[in-house]
């Protein structure tokens, strides 16, 4: 039982990161009609109403310092991470903010190593972050210019892989809480959504009924909201609750790798020698890390 919750786990970590590799689509085609704030704050208010016609039932018997722990992980997993990911494509390249944020697994590991005091991290994850980050660089900066540094924006995509590193810790403290987790997500959610309100008023958000009309938009916001959103972060929680922090966050690396596929089967770009050394060395790196 005890390994097949453990290959359940994995599978789930996988399908998760294969949806939210596919989710740059969607968001650019919103980005149309739609600024950042509101394409963040629809999908996971989308998501949070999902969640709850699943699982009505409130939590409760919370203590204090229980309820703190959800809403650090709605500020730094739903809200601030967003935020800084997405302004950090303002002012530095996607192709800098790509590879920044696939940093995030190795400060999981330190988190985790120094909070959560959990197993000794190993030599092989060391050496397959290198690995992975080698493939990474490949696969991002195959046909473009070289990696060029912009401060404002290459410090924010830093930071919000610190902030997802935080949250990984975060989901790792709720699940031992025993809170299922539907509704362990939802809750974290509640408390994304509200720390959203303030950006939403200060950015003067604006419903805009019309442009729900528009099939292509309703569509790619249902898709965000319930699959990238709703169903994605409870299959994340559900895998760090049974692989742990690191090892879920470890598949981060495989996100440049479906967006490169993506790009062949949707864009019609072409794979290159470098971008399929890429894709070999990141998953080297994924297999060597997860030992």
């Amino acid at each position: 039982m005890h390994n097949e919750e453990h290959l359940t786990g994995h599978i789930a970590a996988l399908g998760t990161i294969l949806i939210w590799g596919t989710t740059y689509v969607s968001t650019k085609v919103l980005l149309t009609d739609f600024a950042p704030i509101e394409i963040l704050f629809l999908r996971f208010l989308l998501g949070f109403i999902a969640l709850f016609c699943v699982c009505p039932k409130l939590i409760r018997g919370l203590t204090r310092q229980q309820e703190l722990i959800f809403a650090e992980a709605g500020l730094t997993g739903v809200t601030l991470y967003f935020l800084c990911e997405n302004i950090a494509l303002v002012y530095t390249y996607a192709s800098n903010v790509g590879i920044i944020i696939s940093i995030a697994p190795f400060f999981t590991a330190l988190l985790t190593r120094w909070l959560l005091h959990e197993d000794p991290i190993g030599w092989a994850f060391f050496i397959g972050f290198i690995v992975a980050m080698a493939g990474i660089c490949l696969i991002i900066l195959n046909g473009t210019a070289n990696l060029q540094l912009n401060p404002l924006g290459d410090m924010l995509a830093i930071f919000a892989a610190f902030l997802w590193a935080i949250y990984s810790v975060l989901t790792r403290k709720i699940a031992a809480m025993g809170v299922g987790t539907v509704a362990s997500t939802r809750h974290i959610f509640f408390y994304g959504l509200v720390f959203m309100l303030p950006v939403l008023y200060l950015m003067d958000f604006q419903p805009g009924l019309d442009r729900f009309v528009n099939p292509v938009n309703l569509g790619n916001l249902v898709f965000l909201g319930l699959g990238a959103s709703a169903l994605c972060f409870a299959t994340w929680t559900f895998s760090v609750r049974v692989l742990g922090a690191v090892r879920t966050s470890i598949y981060i690396y495989l996100v440049p790798v479906i967006t490169a596929i993506c790009s062949v089967i949707i864009l019609g770009e072409q794979l290159t020698l470098m971008s399929i050394s890429g894709i070999i060395l990141t998953l080297l790196g994924l297999l060597l890390s997860q030992r």
